[in-house]
């Protein structure tokens, strides 16, 4: 067993290795030969004095019952899904980073001021008054309640008779709520439907759906996952998303869509359920694992079978996860996420594949050690600015 600890300390721990690794950890006299094997042949105590190894540990049996597995970024296929979900303590402990220190080749940080994405909105009311909405922090006004990490549209008790109407455009009144970079937001419509949000994206609806009539949101740019309330529970009515180039009909469903400004492509996933895609000409009813991608520049669609439906939509869980990736998607997601900017000085590292699964609440220079001690990919962080040279 001291063998198959060595190979998941180094990261070659294979599928069957680390199932067997799990299977021993269950008895609690193993753990504390695990735990031990770590102090004795590390010298953690005498290296991190500071450590809590009992807390960091106990942190790593709760992570294996019941967190995704946290896999670090990883170039050889090898490590696809094999790498060990203890891996958390090796995030717990500084162990990797002060083995780096004496690399001639370290990373170079000037001055790091990227911090990690959490909860917070923007939300603009009808009458344009904005209110930031702040994890620890709760709003409330009306049928609308905030506890700072979710927003929910209460049913009113006259929402069936009478619907609030902007008097000077006579339409229907809608709020927005804008996730700046960084952050991260969960909102519950008044109908019951649920959507999260991620970072950079903007989402357009009513303050009360007029019951019986179809329920129609825009998301204005950006990713989000529904989880439509359905129409037994609304009088029959219908749901709609729109985007810039299509419009989603849907009856009770899950399904994710990423609409980023910067991206060429729109693209819908369908988790469960049933949606009807249109976009100019194209009309098309998706199934279960099905993804549409459209292109904005020529509106043309493919519609394509999804074999990784985890990394479309995990990010919503608390984690990110790549799956043979280019360096370069991979950074432009997490940019937005640690609202920073990246510079890639050596092109050739931007299309080096990836495969592995972050945690949300990792800093971003844990995940960026994982990515230099991988494949040696030296990098500069200034400021709010990652440079890979």
């Amino acid at each position: 067993m001291k063998k198959l600890i060595l190979k998941y300390l180094t990261n070659s721990i294979d599928d069957i290795e680390l199932n067997k690794l799990q299977d021993w950890l269950k008895e609690p006299k193993n753990q504390k030969i695990f735990k031990d094997f770590i102090i004795d042949d590390f010298n953690l105590n005498r290296m991190h004095n500071k450590v809590d190894v009992d807390t960091a540990f106990n942190n790593v049996l709760e992570n294996i019952a019941s967190k995704p597995k946290v896999i670090p970024l990883y170039k050889r296929k090898i490590f696809r899904y094999a790498a060990a979900s203890l891996i958390a303590i090796l995030i717990s402990i500084p162990f990797l980073f002060n083995k780096a220190k004496t690399d001639n080749n370290n990373p170079i940080i000037v001055n790091n001021n990227i911090k990690t994405g959490t909860d917070k909105a923007i939300l603009t009311l009808e009458d344009g008054t904005s209110v930031a909405l702040e994890k620890g922090k709760n709003y409330t006004i009306k049928n609308i309640a905030s506890n700072g990490e979710e927003i929910i549209y209460k049913t009113t008790p006259n929402a069936n008779k009478k619907v609030k109407v902007n008097k000077a455009s006579r339409e229907i009144a809608y709020n927005y709520l804008t996730i700046p970079r960084g952050g991260q937001y969960h909102i519950k419509l008044e109908d019951g439907t649920q959507v999260w949000l991620n970072s950079e994206s903007k989402l357009k609806y009513p303050v009360t759906f007029i019951k019986g009539k179809t329920r129609k949101v825009e998301l204005v740019y950006g990713e989000a996952y529904f989880d439509v309330s359905p129409s037994e529970n609304n009088q029959g009515s219908k749901f709609k998303v729109i985007t810039n180039n299509q419009e989603i009909e849907v009856l009770g469903t899950e399904f994710n869509i990423k609409a980023y400004k910067d991206e060429d492509n729109i693209y819908s996933t369908l988790v469960e359920g049933n949606i009807l895609i249109k976009s100019n000409l194209y009309e098309n009813i998706l199934s279960p694992n099905q993804q549409t991608i459209i292109n904005k520049n020529d509106n043309t669609v493919n519609l394509v079978n999804v074999t990784d439906l985890y990394s479309i939509t995990s990010w919503r869980k608390g984690v990110f996860s790549f799956k043979d990736m280019p360096l370069n998607k991979i950074m432009k997601v997490l940019s937005r996420w640690y609202d920073s900017e990246v510079i890639f000085v050596n092109k050739d590292t931007e299309n080096i594949l990836f495969t592995g699964i972050l945690d949300k609440n990792q800093s971003i220079e844990e995940i960026l050690f994982s990515i230099y001690n991988t494949n040696n990919i030296k990098y500069e962080i200034n400021d709010k600015t990652i440079i890979f040279r």
